[in-house]
């Protein structure tokens, strides 16, 4: 097995990191590494922007939901998409803003962009890791997007997709067990079998149980099934689609 595998196959998400900063030097690595990911029809539909500003990490943490790894950390990324960048483009090229308006808007283009923001974030993540860095992948960003984007002078046609703390671990968590091979990887087909799939969560439900209370001394067993049921019942940021609209998506 080799070095890139096994930081991939060591991934964790690291919660308790220290305040010593990144180099720019580390900082460059690991946007250049970003940018080095696939990307659909070379759109490269993101944005990057690395948080310095101390005053700015800690209401960054306050909007995430108090999370104090948003201002505690040796770097404070959020990735963005960005399709702002394609309207400049069209502007330059002397394309009419009605004959880009279509694809801009559609769900097709505004998954490009989500999509092409989390590969960038990815190959991020395994620079930094690879480097000795710990990482925490953040989605309370997007509980109070209107805040966040006026922090951030996010213009339309670009939205905060999720931040990333880095830095120096110190304290390196147990390593959280996945969902079985079978229940994630089919052949051939999906599948359809749930009677075998559920005997798999069953397995994969008594795995994580002992995880918690091993991690917890017994305070905590929460089984993955009733983790996701308990998602199900309470939905998120409900108010999505609503800003999307105003930020320039009103999708089709």
């Amino acid at each position: 097995m080799n070095e890139t595998i096994q930081t991939i196959l060591n991934h964790r998400s690291v919660r308790s990191l220290t305040n010593q900063l990144l180099t720019d030097e580390q900082i460059r690595i690991i946007v250049n590494s970003a940018q080095a990911a696939a990307t659909s029809s070379f759109v490269q539909a993101y944005t990057i922007i690395g948080i310095k500003d101390q005053s700015k990490k800690e209401k960054l943490a306050v909007l995430s939901g108090n999370q104090s790894y948003v201002s505690e950390n040796g770097h404070f990324f959020v990735f963005c998409l960005d399709l702002h960048r394609l309207t400049l483009a069209a502007e330059m090229e002397d394309v009419p803003s009605d004959e880009t308006y279509r694809a801009l808007t559609s769900t097709e283009t505004f998954m490009v962009g989500v999509i092409d923001t989390s590969l960038a974030a990815q190959n991020a993540v395994i620079a930094a890791e690879s480097m000795g860095l710990g990482i925490c992948y953040i989605g309370g960003i997007r509980n109070q997007l209107d805040e966040v984007s006026q922090l951030l002078q996010t213009p339309n046609h670009v939205i905060p997709l999720f931040g990333l703390s880095v830095g120096y671990p110190a304290d390196l968590p147990d390593q959280k067990p996945r969902l079985p091979y079978l229940n994630v990887y089919h052949e051939d087909e999906y599948n359809q079998d749930d009677q075998q799939l559920i005997d798999q969560l069953q397995q994969y439900n008594n795995e994580i149980s002992a995880y918690y209370a091993d991690r917890t001394n017994g305070r905590r067993k929460d089984r993955w099934t009733e983790a996701m049921a308990k998602l199900l019942t309470h939905p998120k940021r409900l108010y999505m689609k609503d800003f999307l609209n105003k930020k320039g998506f009103p999708l089709e």
